[in-house]
């Protein structure tokens, strides 16, 4: 299993104390489908809403000194942890206020301005070899420890940020405007000065971290299919610390060993889901990737990536209506699973990677938001659900609360950074493509794909 963030919070959610524990039978769901919808919102109207209380989490809840995203926000104690910067969460905070930009939600001028404060954030902050780490203190930008050993670069967090970097030079790159301008130029530099072959060891795998105390003693090799890839491809792209095709070929795609030809539901599953014990992973491993880089019509040499995110997202529906644990508030309304905020057993609320084979009745809505280039008539279907239906019990400050269960009328009413950050781009990417053709008409990142044998029936090459 990969890692993401850890989080134990011990802190009591949990409304209803008489509720039943985990049902091994199939259950009929009672009154989780409302017969009458409390609001009437158009499906366009929902869109932009939710981009724009997605946008929120970045804009309005940002850390006050970096203006770049806090790892996670408590409506329930808004001062809690309100320093600590999340990498990877600010990397898809950058693509969310590009899409704020595009669609009016925010000026330009005021984007650019907070974007410089980040980018001159980031080009001060703690670098390991190039990379930032998982964690940063906003006010100082020194490294946060994520992990006793995890107190360096961590490799992954920063192919997401990267990712976003990507994104902005790219958007501003031909701009006349000075400030603009710089922007752009800024986010390139940092984007070079990752030295993402220092991170190989010498070998043909690509390592998550390294510590100047601990080296790479935490030995975490990056091989799929999990959220990773973007990892192999930024790497590529990479015109100053770059990696060669073996490097890809030998790590994440395991020497062909990443193919899978089961089914489960009829569909194809396609790749083997590193460390799913046999399962299907959870839903973020189709997204935190594919931010930027689009996967319709996109191959590798095993792999086709659209038919492989799509089952995925398939195969997780399909998963949540047959519900085999029999879980109240299972339906074609309410469904997706991936990591984030749960339930203990205790009742307290802690962290999981939600899938197939660590169901714990929890619901966690940016699964099936995320989706919707994949699945877009079962992810308007759960955005309904959420904001005509269920507006005061599940959407908060920022959108929709990280996680819920019906089954234990449970809901915490807290924001992760990587949950929000993956909703606005892709109901951009959905809905026109603007992420997904930013950066993959950016010139190093085709090259590097095409360095590590992509083709893309999308984007020409």
């Amino acid at each position: 299993m990969s890692k993401k963030s850890i989080l134990i919070i011990t802190t009591a959610i949990f409304l209803c104390g008489s509720c039943s524990s985990d049902n091994t039978q199939l259950q009929e769901p009672t009154n989780d489908i409302p017969s009458t919808p409390v609001n009437n919102y158009t499906d366009t109207q929902l869109l932009e809403m939710v981009q724009k209380d997605a946008l929120k989490y970045f804009w309005d809840y940002a850390e006050s000194n970096s203006k770049l995203a806090r790892e996670r926000y408590h409506t329930d104690n808004p001062g809690q942890d309100a320093n600590v910067v999340s990498a990877g969460g600010s990397g898809f905070g950058l693509m969310t206020i590009l899409v704020g930009i595009k669609n009016g939600y925010v000026t330009k001028a005021d984007a650019v301005s907070r974007l410089s404060t980040a980018l001159n954030f980031l080009q001060n902050a703690n670098r390991f070899h190039g990379a930032w780490p998982h964690w940063m203190n906003g006010t100082t930008g020194q490294v946060i420890p994520f992990s006793p050993q995890d107190d360096g670069g961590d490799l992954v967090e920063t192919a997401f940020l990267a990712q976003g970097l990507i994104c902005v030079r790219e958007y501003f790159k031909n701009s006349s405007d000075s400030a603009e301008l710089a922007l752009s130029q800024k986010a390139d530099t940092l984007f070079k000065g990752i030295e993402w072959s220092w991170y190989t060891k010498g070998e043909n795998t690509l390592y998550w971290h390294w510590s100047p105390n601990y080296n790479f003693q935490m030995n975490m090799q990056l091989k799929g299919f999990d959220e990773t890839l973007i990892t192999y491809v930024m790497a590529a792209a990479s015109p100053t610390f770059t990696i060669t095709k073996p490097v890809y070929t030998q790590g994440w795609a395991r020497n062909g060993n990443i193919v899978n030809g089961g089914s489960v539901y009829g569909n194809s599953v396609v790749v083997a889901h590193n460390g799913a014990a046999g399962s299907i992973g959870p839903m973020f491993w189709s997204h935190y990737s594919f931010l930027g880089l689009d996967p319709r019509g996109l191959t590798d040499d095993y792999v086709n990536y659209g038919t492989a995110t799509a089952n995925h997202a398939k195969i997780m529906y399909q998963y949540s209506v047959a519900n085999p644990k029999g879980w109240q508030g299972y339906n074609s309304k309410s469904w997706g699973l991936t990591a984030s905020y749960s339930r203990n057993a205790d009742g307290s609320t802690g962290y999981a990677a939600h899938q197939p084979n660590n169901d714990l009745g929890v619901i966690t809505p940016t699964a099936a938001l995320s989706n919707m280039p994949y699945t877009p008539t079962e992810s308007m279907n759960m955005l309904r659900f959420l904001y005509n239906e269920n507006y005061s019990k599940y959407i908060g400050v920022a959108g929709p609360y990280d996680a819920y269960s019906v089954h234990y009328n449970w809901v915490t009413p807290r924001y992760l950074a990587i949950d929000q950050g993956t909703i606005a781009p892709m109901i951009e990417n959905h809905k026109n493509q603007f992420l997904w053709n930013l950066f993959m008409n950016a010139p190093d990142v085709k090259q590097g794909l095409i360095k590590l044998g992509f083709h893309s029936t999308q984007h020409g090459f």
